[in-house]
């Protein structure tokens, strides 16, 4: 007789045996997951899981926060807030993928927890799970790409293209008008027109980096293509009767960062027996260059010029169509914290400066931080703005955000084809050696050297942008060592002269006849390429908190006096009786960049200055000015770099550069080096300058000496007061913290610092 505990044990175990038991799912490594919903917040939606080419839900069986975690952070979030039952976020289709699925916490991935299995479900589409993530980014998830967050189908769509048919199409380098032709698992294929919309056209026009399309005249074009089917030497009749060279259908929202996002049908639905494009054309588009990429024209007048300025920007990127997020607020500019950043976002950004949809949404600064406020976090566009300013978003300090925060984007660009007008030969890497550029010679295209008369860094980062290399880090005036290709040792190119804002050499301004005061060979211009350089920055607020004037006795300034820190009214007086004006402060530079700050020589090269007692590791590192409200120069302080050293690091980074013994010079990324008010140089002379209003003017890095992603931050302005007894700073900030416009060309620049206005 069995005794009633041992009974209820009894059945117990045969329920449990009976009742299918949960099963670890077999970890792919590769099932993706997505959110998808009504909404735009990237951090929330309906859980949809891709397994086997197939997009399906997840069921709200067992499910809790411990499986939403898991879930928030294989998306790349922090961690998961709460989750949906009942399909808060809408219904979805097709088959339901899991069922009881039940995690540790612990787990990278869904599929590593327990469920029924894949495909064994007793659930409804009305149970389907959603989400809530914190919109905090992992710090591993770098970026959002496009080629993410497409599946199978998606990838098999690789590129797309325009087909000229218009003679006065085919003339341009530039091709914006054509038959679109997609890439599809290898082969080229052309669109079926039926159902065509100009959303589609706004879709292919961004995957080719243009920021908008424009009407067709379709009947024009449909005159064209019944000409060609009549044709008997035509093959275009007999191809399109297959189903091998169409994409039946293409249906986009036009927010869509590539066209794979959209709702494409390869082939019709009802089996290969049906035509995939009966009684149609080809689907023809026609796309609007940004303003940086039509040919040359005019330029605009003054009022033109003012309303076109946009109130965003792209700063520290390597090439064109990249960088870190700047908004104009305010007057002032800021950035924009990466909580809630995505490709939505970024397209828009990316279109308002004349570019097609984004390519990558990046997170954490990859791109480098920037300085002063950021002004928005939490964007949500929805992909209809025009600009930036007309989507939903947050103040930036409303939800703690950082400067490690700042957001990035990386922009589709057209092919101009410069990248293949410019090549580097001889070097012992891909990124460096002898520039060659194709030239047209007496109307015939030739491959020749450029001349190392005035190539300077502006001129080599043109050159590392037109190759897709990145930034220079040297431009290399003497190329001796380096073999050249045979053939292209005469020089085709000489007096360059580059902005620094131009897609390529040809682009710069140059001599007409080619004019190379030492001939070709080993005078040939030459380049080292890095994709990652310094920026350095001034710490604007340090300077005008810690000025002061200072009476200082000749007999104290033999130095300083040796190393031209004074004015030269001071080679005059009676040494050592009087004194010098002198008007202090503290410096603190910053190395924002993504790279460490080196002097441009070794120590074998550094010069020893005996009196000081210490190497100078870059002769002119600083330039102290004070100028006149119209720009003259009317007191200067030429300051050496006596020594580049990581005085200071944040919690947590190891100081690299020090120096002592001789130690090694340069600035850590993240690093500071301070220049206290009290030594010698540290100043600007104004002993023989009367009272009144100035500016007070710091330049870093003036000669370009060493490499840096973005020059328009070097220089630091105050206004200055000065009544002939003390002295007052006030509105200190770097050189573009307040500007309306978006670009200030080098050459612009370099006027300006030396006083040419």
């Amino acid at each position: 007789m069995w005794s009633l505990p041992a009974a209820l044990s009894l059945l117990m175990l045969l329920l449990l045996l009976l009742q299918a038991p949960p099963c670890r799912l077999q970890s792919l490594g590769t099932t993706k997951l997505r959110l998808v919903g009504p909404g735009s917040r990237p951090e929330e939606g309906r859980l949809e899981v891709l397994y086997q080419g197939q997009w399906g839900t997840v069921c709200d069986d067992d499910f809790a926060l411990q499986e939403a975690t898991v879930a928030c952070r294989q998306l790349g979030f922090e961690t998961a807030l709460t989750w949906a039952h009942s399909a808060k976020y809408g219904q979805g289709e097709g088959p339901i993928w899991l069922d009881n699925v039940r995690c540790m916490g612990t787990e990278s991935s869904l599929d590593q927890c327990m469920s029924n299995g894949w495909g064994v479900s007793d659930c409804s589409h009305s149970e389907d799970i959603g989400v809530v993530c914190h919109p905090q980014r992992q710090r591993g998830y770098l970026s959002e790409r496009v080629s993410n967050a497409l599946g199978p189908q998606g990838r098999r769509l690789e590129e797309v293209r325009l087909k000229p048919i218009l003679a006065s199409t085919k003339r341009h380098s530039l091709v914006t008008e054509g038959a679109v032709e997609v890439r599809y698992e290898g082969h080229w294929r052309q669109v079926c027109d039926q159902g065509w919309t100009r959303n589609n056209s706004k879709v292919v026009c961004g995957m080719l980096g243009f920021p908008s399309e424009a009407p067709v005249n379709s009947h024009y074009y449909r005159k064209i293509w019944n000409l060609k089917m009549k044709d008997p030497k035509s093959r275009l009749k007999s191809l399109t009767q297959k189903n091998s060279f169409w994409i039946h259908q293409v249906n986009c929202l036009g927010t869509e960062p590539h066209m794979a996002n959209c709702q494409v049908q390869v082939a019709p639905a009802r089996g290969k027996l049906r035509p995939a494009c009966p009684g149609g054309m080809h689907a023809v588009v026609s796309c609007v260059a940004g303003p940086r990429f039509r040919p040359a024209k005019a330029k605009p007048g003054r009022k033109e010029s003012w309303a076109e300025e946009p109130k965003v920007r792209l700063r520290s990127g390597a090439q064109v169509g990249e960088g870190r997020v700047e908004v104009l607020r305010n007057h002032q500019w800021g950035t924009v914290c990466d909580h809630g950043w995505n490709l939505i976002s970024a397209s828009i950004v990316c279109r308002q400066l004349g570019f097609g949809s984004a390519r990558e949404a990046l997170f954490g600064a990859q791109l480098g931080q920037g300085l002063g406020p950021i002004h928005l976090s939490e964007v949500r566009c929805r992909g209809y703005e025009r600009t930036l300013s007309d989507c939903p978003s947050l103040e930036g300090s409303q939800n703690g955000c950082q400067h490690e925060n700042d957001a990035a984007v990386r922009c589709n660009v057209p092919n101009m084809g410069f990248q293949n007008q410019v090549r580097l030969a001889g070097g012992r890497s891909p990124e460096e050696g002898v520039v060659e550029v194709q030239v047209e010679v007496n109307g015939v295209q030739r491959w020749g050297a450029v001349c190392s008369d005035h190539w300077g860094l502006s001129e080599a980062m043109v050159a590392c942008r037109q190759l897709g290399l990145g930034f220079a880090s040297h431009a290399i005036k003497d190329t001796w060592y380096w073999q050249g290709t045979p053939g292209a040792g005469e020089v085709v190119m000489s007096g360059v002269r580059c902005s620094g804002t131009e897609l390529a050499l040809q682009q710069c301004s140059r001599h007409g006849p080619v004019h190379c005061s030492h001939g070709a060979g080993r005078f040939s211009a030459g380049v080292s390429c890095t994709d990652s350089a310094p920026d350095l920055v001034m710490n604007a607020q340090l300077v005008q908190e810690t000025a002061y004037l200072e009476d200082r006795p000749l007999s104290q300034l033999y130095c300083a006096h040796e190393e031209n820190c004074l004015s030269q009214s001071a080679d005059l007086m009676d040494w050592p009786y009087g004194h010098r004006r002198l008007l202090r402060f503290s410096s603190q530079i910053y190395n924002l960049g993504r790279a460490d700050f080196r002097p441009k020589t070794g120590r074998h090269s550094w010069i020893w200055h005996q009196c000081h007692r210490h190497y100078h590791s870059i002769e002119v590192f600083t330039h102290y000015d004070l100028l006149t409200l119209n720009g003259s120069k009317v007191a200067e302080g030429h300051k050496a770099s006596f020594c580049l050293e990581d005085t200071n690091c944040p919690t947590g980074l190891q100081k690299r550069y020090a120096c002592a013994n001789f130690g090694e010079q340069g600035v850590t990324v993240g690093c500071w080096d301070t220049y206290r008010h009290d030594i010698d140089c540290q100043w600007v002379d104004i002993t023989d300058v009367g009272p009144g209003n100035y500016i007070f003017q710091v330049v870093v890095n003036p000669k370009y000496e060493v490499a840096e992603s973005d020059f328009s931050n070097n220089m630091m302005r105050c206004r200055c007061k000065y009544d002939g007894h003390r002295v007052w700073l006030h509105n200190c900030h770097t050189g573009d913290s307040y500007r309306a416009n978006a670009e200030l060309s080098l050459e612009q620049e370099q006027r300006l610092r030396n006083n040419l206005i």
